[in-house]
């Protein structure tokens, strides 16, 4: 069966969407092709919901083939097996854009497989993935309010760039994918390196001027290769039971005002089971008593919502524009090489900083082949920080989201690999959550990498933004709750430093925001940063002027690049000598890097010296302490740097006769030497045991 074919220019490149040959047997299904990279999405649905679902059970998984690549998969059992992190932030960057444009009420369990099937090096797969997820379900036949469109933006010598490939992103000042539809955006993920909210603002115009043509181009895909999408009825969410619910709006307005959070809980539980009691009865409960639940929990939404809009009050009584009490402890963990404790109003985290040698960077494998990865931000959501038992897995998606929000977030910061060659790991374990743990995780990732010594660039704070929106009228908060969060419209995170931001995510509940609405909640989010930043200052003024006595010290040295053979020796037989030697770990990189750690600064300089030695002819007059590997009949001689040898002719062993030198010395022993003559042309080296033990006013052997 032949497919149909659309395509369409995107930042000078041709973009197809495919449908009709592969996967018929699925709801929908795509192929979207850009250079020799190709992702594959399918979208399937249940005819019917099961029995009693009252949330909407949609999952949305993309994957990576290795042989997308033409590699082969790194793993034990050499096969594709669970999501790497990327595959993960890659289903999540899909699904955010997606879930809110399904019609309310629909309940049938729907999956979005997407797989990158090739990949040319060149033209990302994470972007068409939500671009094949959208089209997926457009041709299909279950109910979606889209098409979603999605752009990467880059900003490289002063120019903005849709869908840079993959070596342009490497020097892009921005990094971040644009989702909207065709009249709003509904998703914004990325980093940047310190950029102007107005710059950002252009950046999302432009983007949604591509955006529009990518949704055009799925609308005439599905005209002319689309399913007829199954019968659906929306939920009704005005029904007489929300009339008899609203009359008891104080009674809800009053709980909902209770400042602090879990007496707000329960004083809105108690007030829910009263009303399920007086409404719910033996009679109604098995036809009508969901829809009662129903009914309260949306009144509840619309008492908070109007209490935002009509009075500008939230529940914790704040302005929409004032950021919760903060609290900021430095060097709470003795042991760790850095940390702070962060808290803001009733979200609280504490993070540690771990400085590690290159032996500690993390092995990536992915369809782009084998890397390294020196820096890395994990983040741990523990049930009791909201109050909840349940089971603890693992890091979930939202760990994994919210982790990479972070790392991104903290990135730009840092220092040069160069002048700061230590494997970094950040990890944010949450305390307390009651509104953007994640935005508290980059405050206090600032003030633990200050705390640690590390000579960041400037402070990164973050701040989480929300929106009530109702026909003709919105309120933007700043710093919001949890019960603003799950309420509300929007969560708008914006992290950045007093220049520029750093890193965005958007994820929103409408179907769409207008630019506009954007514009004023960065605005806004700039003010709230800056508060923050101010505070931070306060508690940590500047960074740490040395790092912990715990983390390993480093010495950075450079050495020719034909010594690396004699530094390693024979199957690295003198490096291991000199970390057994010097209890240190030595990196040396393909450029002649020597890269020295050590648990204190007197075992780094005496295995820079080892491998001065090597390098370098051994500089006459200089002692050593040595090792006797050999005895011979005219002498001894006596290593002075792992595969470093001198030799002590017998005659300057002692200065008196010795008729054997087995006499005085043993293989193994360990004496005093002085350099007294290096031939430059065979590099031999001469020693004098005596003339060492009289520069330190000792005896020599007799």
């Amino acid at each position: 069966m032949a497919a149909t074919r659309i395509e369409v220019e995107i930042g000078g490149k041709t973009i197809a969407i495919e449908s009709g040959e592969i996967a018929r047997q699925a709801g929908g299904s795509v192929m979207i092709y850009c250079g020799e990279t190709i992702v594959f999405g399918a979208a399937t649905s249940a005819a019917s919901p099961k029995e009693g679902q009252d949330w909407f059970p949609l999952s949305m998984d993309y994957r990576e083939k290795f042989y997308a690549s033409g590699k082969i998969p790194g793993s034990f059992h050499r096969r594709e097996a669970r999501p790497s992190e990327r595959e993960i932030l890659t289903s999540r960057l899909a699904d955010r854009p997606i879930r809110p444009l399904f019609p309310d009420g629909f309940m049938n369990d729907t999956q979005v497989f997407t797989y990158a099937l090739s990949y040319d090096a060149i033209n990302e797969p994470d972007v068409l993935s939500v671009i094949a997820s959208s089209a997926a379900l457009q041709v299909s036949n279950i109910p979606y309010h889209g098409p979603v469109g999605a752009v990467r933006m880059g900003y490289i010598d002063g120019k903005l760039v849709v869908n840079p490939t993959a070596e342009e992103r490497k020097k892009s000042q921005m990094d971040i994918v644009i989702a909207g539809t065709d009249d709003s955006i509904t998703m914004v993920e990325g980093e940047c390196k310190e950029i102007s909210e107005e710059l950002l603002i252009e950046a999302l115009e432009v983007a949604h001027a591509a955006i529009h043509k990518l949704c055009a181009a799925q609308k005439e895909l599905a005209a002319k290769a689309g399913r007829p999408k199954m019968d659906f009825t929306p939920a009704n969410r005005d029904t007489e039971w929300h009339g008899k619910i609203r009359a008891h709006h104080d009674d809800i307005k009053k709980a909902i005002c209770i400042k602090d959070k879990h007496a707000r809980i329960e004083a809105m539980a108690a007030v829910k089971k009263t009303l399920m009691d007086t409404y719910i009865t033996a009679e109604n409960k098995a036809t009508t008593g969901k829809i009662i639940k129903g009914a309260y929990d949306d009144v509840e939404q619309q008492v908070l919502r109007e209490m935002i809009l009509n009075e500008g009050v939230r529940a914790d009584g704040r302005t929409l524009t004032e950021v919760r009490p903060i609290t900021i402890r430095t060097g709470l963990l003795p042991r760790a090489h850095g940390s702070a404790l962060f808290t803001r109003g009733e979200t609280q985290v504490v993070v540690a900083v771990t400085l590690g040698t290159g032996q500690d960077e993390q092995l990536i494998d992915n369809i782009e082949g084998k890397s390294n990865k020196n820096y890395m931000y994990h983040y741990n959501f523990p049930p009791f920080s909201v109050g909840e038992t349940k089971g603890a897995p693992g890091p979930g998606r939202r760990e994994i989201g919210h982790g990479a929000l972070a790392e991104r977030a903290l990135l730009w910061t840092l220092p040069d690999a160069k002048e700061f060659p230590y494997t970094l790991r950040i990890v944010s374990e949450v305390m307390e959550s009651n509104g953007s743990s994640s935005m508290a995780s980059v405050c206090g990732g600032t003030l633990a990498l200050m705390d640690a010594g590390v000579k960041i660039k400037a402070p990164v704070a973050g701040v989480a933004m929300g929106l009530v929106a109702e026909k003709d009228k919105f309120a933007i908060l700043t710093d919001i709750l949890g019960i603003e969060d799950a309420l509300g419209d929007m969560d708008f995170k914006v992290a950045g430093s007093r220049k520029g931001i750093t890193a965005i995510q958007m994820d929103i509940k409408l179907t769409g925001i207008k630019i506009e609405i954007m514009k004023q909640a960065l605005m806004q989010a700039l003010k709230g940063r800056l508060h923050i930043l101010d505070q931070m200052q306060i508690a940590m003024p500047n960074v740490a002027p040395d790092i912990s006595k715990y983390a390993p010290r480093m010495i950075i040295m450079k050495v020719p690049n034909d010594m690396i053979g004699a530094i390693i020796g024979p199957g690295g037989k003198n490096i291991r000598a000199i970390t057994e030697a010097t209890k240190t770990q030595i990196d040396i990189e393909d450029d002649g890097s020597v890269k020295i750690f050590a648990a204190n600064s007197v075992d780094a300089e005496k295995a820079k010296s080892f491998i001065e030695t090597i390098i370098e002819p051994a500089t006459i007059g200089k002692l050593y302490f040595g090792k006797i590997t050999r005895i011979v009949d005219f002498g001894a001689f006596v290593e002075i740097a792992p595969g470093t040898e001198g030799l002590v002719h017998i005659s300057h062993i002692s200065d008196k006769r010795i008729n054997h030198v087995s006499d005085v010395m043993s293989e193994g022993e360990q004496i005093w030497v002085k350099v007294i003559d290096v031939d430059q042309r065979t590099r031999k080296i001469r020693l004098s045991h005596k003339e060492a033990v009289a520069d330190r006013g000792e005896q020599p052997k007799k």
